[in-house]
């Protein structure tokens, strides 16, 4: 889904953002979303791009990974990674989540798509050794060679009650305008990576 028309002589560089709920803008109203405000914010900031959606709510990294030829069909020049958390709460084996990502990343680099990932943390009920085997995950992948790395999407945001919707799981309007700030940064550093048509 293109989130703003790009102007009719040019040729916009094209975005993924491959997640679950967090990007897909669970609980929001579109403008409100991530996808939404981080258009606004890059179009801001004089960037033109064309945010392709590829984010699926309730969707684990297995999802993911089993729609990315679909979600690639159209081309894409950069992609944001955005997925983990619902391995996380529904405590699928890190090696399994592993496995789905590096297949992810595999996929990306095959097709030349310069990489933000995102990570995430697992939910504090299920332990300190999973926890710290989940978000391991994330570090070694994230330590690949040209991969931009996020240590975790929600930095910032999670656990403020003024930050998030009634579930406290998902950002409300001002939650996400937080993290578009946060990552604007590394966004256009990802953008700076793909090089000219």
């Amino acid at each position: 889904m293109t989130l703003h028309a790009p102007p009719a002589d040019a040729a916009p560089l094209r975005l993924l953002i491959l997640g679950d709920s967090l990007s897909a803008g669970y609980g929001l109203a579109q403008a409100d979303g991530f996808q939404a405000q981080l258009a606004a914010a890059l179009k801001a900031r004089g960037h033109d791009v064309s945010l392709l959606d590829g984010s699926v709510s309730g969707d684990t990294t297995a999802g993911g990974r089993a729609r990315l030829d679909w979600a690639l069909d159209g081309g894409a020049d950069a992609a944001i990674v955005e997925l983990g958390g619902n391995d996380g709460l529904r405590g699928i084996d890190p090696r399994a989540t592993e496995a789905n990502l590096a297949a992810i990343l595999d996929t990306l680099r095959a097709r030349r798509v310069k990489v933000l990932l995102s990570g995430m943390l697992a939910p504090p009920n299920l332990g300190d050794d999973y926890g710290r085997a989940f978000h391991a995950v994330f570090d070694r992948l994230g330590q690949r060679p040209g991969i931009l790395y996020d240590p975790f999407f929600l930095q910032d945001v999670a656990g403020d009650p003024a930050l998030n919707q009634a579930d406290r799981i998902h950002p409300n309007p001002e939650g996400v305008r937080r993290l578009v700030a946060r990552l604007l940064p590394l966004v256009e550093r990802l953008l700076a990576e793909v090089p000219p048509s």
